[in-house]
């Protein structure tokens, strides 16, 4: 089911919005692989299922 305002795959700068972190943010959690990414073509691509994960992993840690 898809949340208003957030689709299931996402460009890095959605993601940051919705983790309410900054787009470098991001780019450093794919670099380390903390959070999964795709890139298609030029562009990374993040499911929101795979930031959901990242938040379950990482909670109260």
């Amino acid at each position: 089911m898809e949340e208003k305002g957030y689709p299931n795959i996402m460009t890095i700068e959605q993601a940051a919005e919705y983790l309410q972190l900054s787009s470098k943010s991001i780019r450093k959690l794919i670099e380390r692989k903390e959070l999964k990414a795709s890139k298609v073509t030029s562009v990374w691509r993040i499911k929101k299922e795979d930031i959901e994960e990242y938040l379950e992993q990482n909670a109260n840690k």
